[in-house]
């Protein structure tokens, strides 16, 4: 299969404690009724299964989208309906909130199936780092694909989106069957190898859930 360049769209959110159930559960399923707009090639959004950081970052649910160009991306974050989630379902209900964005040379399914477990890895380098620097991080993080064969999709860039990006520059999403097949992975090993170039870290687990699921 020919490779294509899509881009990587991330946000994550930090719901508030004392948030309603049933105001939760409306930002979810806005968030998901999105994907029917015509810019979006994938979109998903749910609760985070697991999330670490080396630092005080905390989330509890993501939103992961796809789009094959600049233009169409920045069409569905104008759109009337995407705007109109953002501020009636989720800026009510969210403490915080986080979105990187990069291009990546994709082959494979541009949709994630349910059920599919997702990685996405967040790095935040050092200042005054140098490009040869930020290659090596680069490298490693596309290396891992090659170490577990189970992992389906594996796309690694640098973020373009620095406006709520809170200084993280390089992004990794890993797609694997299931989490048992997420849970069988370790790649602490490859991190540990760039993380004296690194300020922060922070890695999120997430199960692609049903479209019925995801309204509920």
């Amino acid at each position: 299969m020919k490779p294509c360049k899509i881009i990587e769209h991330i946000v994550l959110f930090k719901i508030k404690p004392n948030a309603e159930t049933s105001a939760v559960k409306a930002m979810v399923s806005n968030l998901n009724g999105l994907t029917s707009l015509d810019p979006v090639l994938h979109l998903t959004a749910g609760p985070l299964a697991r999330t670490r950081s080396s630092s005080s970052l905390t989330f509890t649910h993501m939103l992961h989208s796809r789009y094959g160009s600049l233009p169409d991306l920045t069409s569905y974050t104008e759109h009337p309906a995407h705007v109109s989630a953002v501020v009636n379902y989720v800026t009510p209900v969210i403490d915080d909130i986080m979105a990187v964005d990069w291009v990546s040379d994709f082959t494979g399914s541009i949709t994630v199936q349910p059920g599919s477990a997702v990685r996405v890895t967040l790095l935040k380098l050092k200042e005054g780092l140098g490009e040869s620097v930020k290659n090596e991080v680069l490298r490693v993080l596309e290396g891992i694909r090659y170490e577990f064969p189970s992992i389906e999709q594996l796309n690694v860039g640098e973020n373009f989106s620095h406006g709520r990006a809170k200084g993280f520059s390089i992004a990794s999403l890993a797609v694997l069957k299931g989490m048992s097949e997420l849970e069988a992975v370790n790649w602490e090993s490859d991190l540990a190898k760039v993380r004296e170039f690194l300020d922060d870290e922070v890695v999120l687990d997430y199960v692609v859930r049903s479209a019925q699921s995801a309204t509920l």
